[in-house]
């Protein structure tokens, strides 16, 4: 049997969920504007949109709260204070917040709503929940490579390297340190595989 949706412990859930997505949100804005500042722009970008991906989370759990219109919905959560200017810092917190989201929160979240009789909203948090995992492993990769000072480095002479200002293609251990055709800084370049659409298998008629 249903829980009365007003009466549930899923309508909080909910809330927490749309208050926690909305902040991750905002904190991945904000960190990508400190990336913009120290002129890091493919971890700009990466958590631009990794914040894209979080505001319509955010949505998905406020559509699922409109059975509770009009609502003032109290809720009591604790939520990260992730206020660095290092970029290392930024990410390892990023990657510890998804990491909490799909291990506990929202597994939580889900099973609660099963109890309740949601099967619906207990599978949205579950969905999510592998999203964020995705999002974990993205922040921790490039935790990884700045820790070990391999952001703009590698081991493999043939390495090819994207500027995400021009599309210019650079081979080599590392990318230049001014891009030849359109002279940005080297923190424009990524690995040519974590460029947008760099994988599209184009097949010619």
């Amino acid at each position: 049997m249903q829980t009365n949706f007003n009466e549930s412990r899923t309508k909080l859930n909910l809330m927490r969920a749309f208050a926690g997505e909305s902040q991750s949100r905002m904190r991945y804005y904000l960190a990508a504007v400190t990336a913009q500042q120290q002129f890091m722009v493919g971890i700009e970008r990466m958590f631009r949109f990794t914040a894209e991906q979080e505001e319509h989370h955010a949505k998905v759990f406020f559509e699922l709260l409109k059975d509770a219109a009009g609502e003032e919905i109290p809720i009591k959560a604790d939520f990260p204070a992730d206020v660095y200017t290092d970029l290392q810092q930024l990410l390892d917190a990023a990657a510890k917040g998804e990491d909490k989201e799909f291990s506990e929160i929202y597994p939580e979240f889900a099973r609660v709503a099963a109890e309740e009789g949601f099967t619906d909203i207990g599978e949205k948090f579950r969905m999510i929940a592998e999203i964020e995992d995705k999002h974990k492993h993205r922040f921790q990769y490039y935790a990884d490579l700045m820790r070990k000072d391999m952001l703009f480095r590698s081991d493999d002479t043939e390495e090819k390297w994207m500027c995400l200002n021009c599309g210019h293609i650079h081979t080599g251990s590392e990318p230049p340190q001014q891009c030849p055709v359109c002279a940005v800084k080297q923190g424009f370049y990524v690995r040519e595989p974590e460029a947008p659409f760099t994988s599209c298998n184009i097949m010619k008629a």
